[in-house]
């Protein structure tokens, strides 16, 4: 009968460890929450607050999509709203809500080869640095940030794939990899203000083209559908997506400085996507 009993509780501890164990939610993010260290700022307080943690993987929003679609997530946090949408028409992603924004800029050396600085229209200024043959720098990796360069060069009526390999480099990088490389180059680089704020490798480079609404960088959540993948925590992420959108998290968002500068801004409504 001990024997039995002891098996009974050995058996109760080892299943209440599996659930400890599995209090936990997969956020597929983008490099640029994590490497401005604005997902090591607001996590702790979540975890503090619910138990819940958040186990972080942050690449380029193109792959942190595939992920997702591949049931590799529970919840999606990245910045390319349209490919966002599409991902939740799709049926991957049960509903997008905005989160926060900061905005896109163009850095380049001090020099200035193709006489950028100054401009508030970022279009023509990539049509200056074509045109100037000044080199540039790009993720090359599908990353939200690589979508909105890819846009801005449509609208500038620019084919960098003809130019790929010359003046257009593409390094098939992160953010903080491509500045490492651009600034190495003397090279034009598009980057998201937080990570530049949050970089210390600058040399000579600083910000040369911002201002432009077209390079407003607006961030989605969205909790990945558990129709689609049967295992994934709907309701620890659903949990996740609340607190971010809601006073908590966007308080926290809102106080996150670095070097004295916020470098997102909240912007979650509530009830609405």
């Amino acid at each position: 009968m001990k024997t039995l009993l002891a098996f009974v509780a050995a058996a109760m501890l080892v299943a209440t460890g599996v659930q400890a164990d599995d209090k936990f939610i997969t956020v597929a993010s983008t490099t640029s929450t994590k490497n401005s260290g604005l997902l090591d700022f607001l996590l702790p307080t979540f975890q503090e607050e619910t138990g819940i943690e958040v186990r972080v993987v942050a690449v380029g929003t193109g792959k942190a999509l595939q992920q997702a679609r591949d049931g590799d997530a529970d919840v999606l946090l990245v910045h390319a709203k349209a490919r966002e949408e599409k991902f939740v028409e799709e049926g991957f992603g049960v509903e997008r809500f905005d989160v926060m924004y900061n905005d896109f800029v163009v850095v380049g050396p001090a020099g200035d080869p193709a006489g950028v600085a100054g401009k508030r229209d970022a279009a023509a200024a990539l049509t200056m640095i074509a045109e100037t043959e000044s080199v540039f720098a790009s993720r090359g990796d599908d990353s939200g940030t690589h979508t909105k360069e890819r846009n801005l060069w449509a609208a500038a009526g620019v084919d960098v794939e003809a130019a790929s390999g010359t003046w257009y480099r593409e390094t098939g990088s992160g953010m903080g990899a491509t500045l490492n490389t651009g600034i190495g180059m003397d090279a034009y680089v598009l980057t998201d203000r937080a990570t530049w704020i949050s970089f210390e490798n600058k040399a000579d480079h600083e910000v040369l083209v911002e201002g432009d609404p077209e390079l407003f960088n607006q961030y989605g959540v969205i909790l990945v559908n558990p129709e689609k993948h049967l295992h994934v925590k709907a309701d620890m992420g659903q949990s996740f997506i609340d607190w971010l959108t809601g006073d908590a998290g966007q308080g926290l968002i809102a106080d996150y400085e670095l070097n004295g500068q916020q470098l997102f801004f909240p912007n979650a409504k509530k009830g609405e996507s």
